[in-house]
């Protein structure tokens, strides 16, 4: 009958017999496959970059990392690349993660031109970068997708115009204020009540207290009237102490 062995006669993985004391042997750590080397494409140039975004056979994950570098080095000869990923389930968001900070006005551009194209929750997506970006150049497509039959868009769009903000921005959520109905109209007088506050920032006072008094109506959802009373409040009280 065969004996066990003694924690002396332990034998390693190869089948030969591990002298006593010794270390146990160190499994190895798995490579990583290159196409998941993550540090390696964060240090790749601009241009190795774009060619990633452009290589049919470059994985999800590299197009993804490719992204998120191109957000900090990004120029505008990035932009046709990203933007290209824009209808894209799977890279739309990294797309536009590394568009929104890119400084070339052709970002813009990039973006607005998507608005005609997309649909559903990469419109969505791609109305929050615009909004980000502050593009008042897309305030007239903007106001257009106020009217969308998706809710998601109509609410995405009422929120961009709020951040991009200024003289025609107020005017059509202002217009839109009086026509919009249920969740949509809700986030409409959010994105008026954030217009306000830009427009004080651009010192456009008058202007942006007659917001605050259209949202302070009794028809107007409670929180925002609540808040436009507050920052009426703030605004006045800042007057008076400047004085």
């Amino acid at each position: 009958m065969t004996q066990p062995q003694s924690p002396t006669q332990a034998q390693s993985p190869g089948g030969a017999q591990r002298a006593p004391g010794a270390p146990k042997p160190q499994a190895r750590k798995p490579e990583i496959p290159p196409e998941f080397q993550a540090e390696a494409i964060m240090k790749l140039s601009e241009a190795e970059l774009v060619r990633i975004l452009e290589d049919p056979q470059a994985t999800v994950f590299q197009k993804a990392k490719a992204c998120q570098r191109l957000a900090t080095i990004g120029s505008k000869a990035a932009v046709a690349p990203l933007a290209a990923l824009l209808a894209d389930p799977q890279l739309s968001h990294y797309a536009r993660f590394g568009l929104e900070p890119n400084p070339d006005p052709a970002a813009d551009e990039a973006l607005r031109a998507a608005l005609k194209k997309l649909k559903g929750s990469l419109l969505v997506g791609v109305i929050n970068s615009i909004g980000a970006r502050r593009d008042a150049q897309a305030v007239d497509a903007l106001a257009g997708l106020l009217s969308s039959a998706d809710a998601e868009v109509a609410r995405a769009a009422a929120a961009a115009l709020g951040r991009i903000s200024g003289l025609r921005a107020a005017r059509i959520l202002e217009d839109a204020l009086r026509r919009t109905r249920g969740p949509v109209r809700s986030a409409v007088a959010a994105g008026t009540l954030v217009c306000a506050e830009g427009l004080l920032e651009q010192g456009e006072r008058d202007r942006a207290m007659a917001l605050y008094q259209t949202l302070m109506r009794p028809d107007v959802p409670k929180p925002v009237r609540l808040a436009a009373m507050h920052s009426t409040f703030a605004a006045e009280t800042s007057l008076r102490r400047a004085r």
